[in-house]
């Protein structure tokens, strides 16, 4: 099968969809003997259930798992057992942690204000085309690094848009590195990296420059808490990291710099570049979809006066569920991988061992008549509210965006404030038209990112609260046709 495989990866996750609807929603994938690349497919939400809740003890990202990414040691997105129970219960604290709430709120405004928004107007003034989706890369890249570390804003958000700092450049070849090692049999890419070629010669480059920046963002803030005395509350997560209680969770000693650079690597990937991929995502398929726009725009007017605070942005009731739409039809993490510790027997009678790799496919779970209907690929907002105007929360192994059971995301509630303020400073100022011609597909990876972009004019608006009688009703420039 692998041959088969190899040549449909160019668009392997709409294969994915392809493949899952005919083998009713499981797929066994056997690859070359010897070469432990046998794999089961499952998008089968009974599945789903038993693998991430039911039976949760006996499925582990397992050694090879963290092999594959061995550039982001063992933090919390490849640590298992006891390493990844006390990491996680270490960032639950943090995360619900109000004063890094409101750092990370302050320092997304900031960037939006001092950053994305004159951008933006600079661009609509110019009438130039942007790349949307290395904006929002951008964005999210600033603001997850000074989250992160506390650093000065690096601003490779700017107006004059210089090349991706080496510290992003490197990010973005271990993604690329990592993806082409789960469908290459390991003892190639192993001999690739003894020899220092291919990807692999890419990969440790970008590993070199990885473990270089983190030491030097893990200086400077020593270096700052012992200049300052610092002796208040934690904001950042480095700080926060480094004055951890080591034996209150059992953790490496928080000194200890690969501890710190592994959870800052793991850190930074969750935050920067699963927010910019939805972001790109929603945008394209507003621009699709010109009604759901309108709603949007009034729900904002209706339910967000002059305040961006929480309470506020939970009213917006149909951008969430716009929002959850967009990530159930393009997730930002595309896949799961996980490997049975013991023999078992899935739910759909499918017999698993501690040889075999299941892969959750998350984007073709949100494309399957049988899970979502009929209307399963179509984009519908709609189908997150309720009759009463409230949010249909639907059980994590159906939306599996966000994972489920014990791994579910930490960060859920903070993402979704932290989009939903952007999606608002956009819709209120900006009309956008996506430039006809281009071709829109995911490229192959652990995070799905547009493989040519997503270029884009805009032009600046007047704010429907504000729009005088006397002006002509505004020509929505999404379609064409005038806005109610």
């Amino acid at each position: 099968m692998l041959p088969g495989l190899l040549v449909e990866f160019h668009h392997i996750y709409d294969f994915s969809v392809e493949i899952l609807r005919n083998s009713n929603l499981t797929f066994t994938f056997k690859g070359p003997w010897c070469c432990g690349m046998d794999m089961l497919f499952t998008v089968d939400q009974s599945n789903i259930r038993h693998i991430m809740s039911s039976n949760f003890a006996n499925y582990t990202k397992g050694p090879e798992f963290k092999e594959i990414f061995d550039v982001l040691g063992e933090g919390i997105l490849t640590a298992d057992s006891e390493l990844w129970k006390n990491l996680r219960k270490a960032s639950k604290v943090m995360f619900s942690h109000q004063g890094f709430r409101r750092f990370s709120m302050s320092t997304t405004r900031r960037k939006l204000k001092g950053g994305l928004v004159p951008l933006l107007n600079h661009f609509a003034e110019e009438g130039a085309v942007l790349d949307l989706q290395d904006v929002f890369l951008r964005f999210t890249s600033d603001t997850t690094l000074v989250t992160v570390t506390g650093s000065a804003d690096p601003r490779s958000l700017s107006i004059e848009m210089q090349e991706v700092d080496e510290f992003a450049k490197a990010l973005n070849d271990v993604a690329e590195g990592v993806m082409y090692r789960h469908v290459k049999p390991r003892f190639l890419w192993k001999l690739q990296r003894w020899f220092g070629f291919g990807q692999e010669k890419k990969l440790s480059k970008a590993d070199a420059t990885l473990k270089r920046m983190c030491a030097k963002f893990i200086s400077a803030k020593r270096e700052e808490i012992t200049s300052h005395n610092f002796n208040g509350e934690a904001e950042d997560l480095l700080t926060y990291h480094m004055k951890l209680d080591a034996t209150k969770y059992e953790l490496l000693n928080p000194s200890d710099d690969k501890f710190l650079r592994d959870t800052m690597l793991a850190l930074i990937l969750a935050g920067r570049d699963t927010t910019g991929s939805a972001l790109t995502w929603f945008f394209w398929l507003l621009s699709e979809n010109p009604q759901v726009v309108s709603k949007i725009r009034q729900q904002i007017n209706t339910s967000l006066p002059n305040d961006e605070s929480m309470q506020f942005l939970n009213k917006l009731v149909y951008l969430h569920g716009a929002l959850y739409e967009a990530m159930r039809l393009y997730p930002p993490v595309p896949f799961e991988r996980m490997s049975p510790i013991n023999q078992d027997v899935l739910p759909s009678g499918h017999k698993v061992d501690a040889s075999m790799k299941i892969v959750i496919f998350i984007y073709a779970l949100g494309r399957m008549e049988a899970v979502w209907g009929q209307d399963a690929l179509e984009f519908k907002p709609e189908r997150w509210v309720s009759k009463t105007g409230r949010l249909i929360e639907e059980p994590s192994h159906k939306f599996f965006t966000f994972n489920a059971g014990p791994r579910s995301c930490l960060g859920k509630h903070l993402a979704m404030s932290l989009m939903k303020t952007v999606v608002v400073e956009i819709l209120q100022n900006y009309d956008f038209k996506v430039v006809q011609g281009q071709k829109i597909e995911p490229a192959p990876g652990p995070i799905l990112r547009m493989k040519h972009g997503l270029r884009v004019t805009l032009t600046k608006r007047f704010s429907d609260c504000i729009k005088p009688d006397s002006v002509e009703p505004e020509q929505d420039t999404l379609n064409g046709r005038y806005l109610d």
